[in-house]
């Protein structure tokens, strides 16, 4: 069907409600917005969808909404009359149309005799994690688009073990999704009779208590919380988004009293209007941060994006300034921490293993490896850290104690599946209490194990590739790349080309070849003759491709010197192809 067809099946469906009615009246005469819209459905994909808010079967909308919930209930039947009876819990984050989305959500599932918790107001992604699990629910739901821009929104799904689906799984309830062709007719139930019939029931506050709860099994040392908590001042934003309450509520009643939280940014605020984008990796999210931690002389700073599953940290340099870590030095900074305390007590595990994805730094091996301990590498998105979490629990090979990825996510205790910024704010502000009791910060600690394992740095650059041509242009890089992989940058050879596509490695200095022990992904990687490494994979969440970049070397100015020059030898050549 072409998109001209779909988009007159939008106009002449009467029952169209009046808002989307009016967004396509909006848009008319501007053919290319509309071709945007129709020209395909809003690619469900393993972990679910996202997009922007608008009509149309490639926007997020009230039935684009239904189909996805539509694909999880048929799912779900499939599996028979107990799973419709565990029921799905939902949560949503304070994105425009988050809560409204959330209840269509659960109508969908209720005409299908499937039980829903609904959380009554915003709750941080992790949190929904917990509360399948805590719940035994059979699946999860959480309306957000996580850090996108304020246009956007989305729909993600769990499993029972509070993770996000693994491939199996994921790739037949996206052939449910798939084969719902009629957005516009699905049917739903109405409220108020899923509510008398208790296939709709709105969770309470006792969820938010027994997460909480959980949370302080995290701590490393209660004792140096007693001693320095009270001392440790605590600068905390969750930029306009879900992780306000619960950060402040596990902060305090740990017995950090000294937590100030921005007062521009505490409120939820669908369009994130004191930053330019909502996403603590930006440095200028942290901007009235920094303002007020100068003001109260704050030990450290935390940042959790709109659906609190990603903090960003940051502490004062030598020069005075604050400086925002990187989501590799912080997840350094708790994994040695972790280690070298459970150590110390002698509650270390011998078969501990430390998960991390193939774009996170190989500091985190290095940390590992200094205490005997197994890291393991997983693709690029923390439902496969979930998925290796499940795994170890089941086998009892490994006993998880921490995994993380770059992109600024954590986890420590594993009540939770998927990256939880409230975990690892308590555990920075745990760290800081641990620095602040050796006359140390943060920044001093970093330091200290550059000097023990090594002057390890990493960058990011992204090409944001808008639209139709856009992925075009995206999946033209990828095939250059992958057709003629370049050989030496730099005088620096390229020694091995790893290929997730195909699940070969190839050692292009030699020939040999050897098996990827990964599920498939569109990502190429190529570790270069002096230990430094770059990857380019395409967003599963966003128009864009991204390029990172590791290097080691003796020096910290050596080290950021070997980064530029790596990232501009990249990116010279991927700019010959846009």
């Amino acid at each position: 069907m072409s998109w001209k067809d779909q988009y007159n099946k939008w106009t002449s469906f009467t029952a169209l409600e009046s808002e989307w009615k009016q967004a396509l009246d909006e848009r008319q005469g501007n053919e290319g917005e509309l071709e945007d819209c129709f020209y395909k459905n809003l690619e469900f994909g393993t972990g679910g969808m996202r997009g922007e808010i608008g009509p149309g079967p490639n926007r997020m909308n009230t039935y684009t909404i239904r189909r996805a919930a539509e694909g999880l209930a048929r799912f779900i039947e499939k599996q028979g009359s107990e799973a419709k009876k565990r029921g799905v819990a939902i949560a949503f984050d304070s994105r425009h149309k988050s809560r409204q989305f959330a209840l269509e959500s659960a109508l969908t599932l209720g005409n299908h005799g499937i039980r829903s918790y609904l959380f009554h107001d915003l709750r941080p992604t992790p949190e929904l994690s917990f509360a399948v699990r805590h719940l035994n629910a059979n699946a999860g739901i959480v309306i957000t688009a996580s850090h996108n821009p304020p246009e956007y929104n989305g729909f993600k799904v769990y499993g029972e073990d509070g993770g996000q689906l693994p491939p199996g799984p994921a790739d037949e309830l996206v052939r449910f999704v798939n084969e719902i062709e009629d957005e516009l007719n699905i049917g739903v139930a109405d409220e108020l009779e899923l509510k008398s019939s208790r296939l709709l029931q709105v969770v309470s506050d006792e969820i938010d208590e027994a997460y909480n709860s959980e949370l302080q099994s995290i701590l490393v040392k209660k004792d140096i919380i007693e001693e320095y908590g009270n001392k440790v001042k605590v600068v905390f934003t969750p930029l306009h988004g879900a992780a306000n309450i619960p950060v402040r509520r596990v902060l305090e009643s740990s017995g950090f009293s000294q937590v100030t939280v921005v007062p521009e940014q505490e409120l939820p605020d669908p369009n994130f209007s004191t930053v330019k984008s909502p996403n603590p990796e930006e440095h200028a999210a942290f901007e009235l941060a920094i303002k007020l931690g100068k003001e109260l002389e704050a030990d450290v700073l935390l940042a959790t994006d709109p659906d609190g599953d990603r903090v960003g940290v940051a502490v004062k340099n030598p020069d005075g300034e604050y400086v925002v870590l990187t989501g590799n030095q912080t997840g350094a900074l708790m994994l040695d921490y972790i280690l070298s305390q459970k150590k110390e007590q002698q509650v270390l595990p011998e078969n501990g293993v430390v998960l991390k994805t193939i774009v996170t730094s190989e500091i985190g091996r290095a940390v590992a490896d200094h205490y005997n301990l197994k890291t393991v590498d997983t693709l690029t998105g923390f439902k496969f850290i979930g998925e290796k979490i499940k795994e170890y629990e089941q086998t009892g090979e490994h006993s998880f104690l921490f995994g993380y990825e770059e992109s600024y996510g954590y986890l420590i205790g594993d009540f939770v599946r998927d990256k939880d910024a409230v975990q690892a704010c308590l555990l920075a502000a745990e760290l800081a209490a641990y620095y602040k009791s050796r006359e140390m910060n943060l920044y001093d600690g970093l330091i200290e194990l550059f000097d023990k394992y090594g002057y390890y740095q990493e960058g990011l650059e992204s090409l944001t590739l808008k639209g139709k041509a856009g992925i075009e242009q995206i999946n033209q890089i990828l095939a250059s790349f992958r057709k003629t992989p370049p050989t030496n940058l730099e005088g620096n050879k390229v020694v091995t080309v790893e290929d997730y596509k195909s699940s070969v490695a190839t050692n292009i200095l030699t020939g040999e070849e050897e098996v990827i022990q990964l599920p498939t992904s569109n990502v190429l990687k190529y570790k270069l003759e002096d230990g430094s490494w770059f990857c380019i994979r395409p967003s599963g969440t966003e128009p864009k491709i991204k390029f990172y970049f590791g290097v080691n070397k003796e020096t910290l100015e050596e080290s950021k010197k070997s980064l530029e020059l790596l990232k501009q030898a990249v990116m010279n050549l991927v700019h010959t192809l846009t």
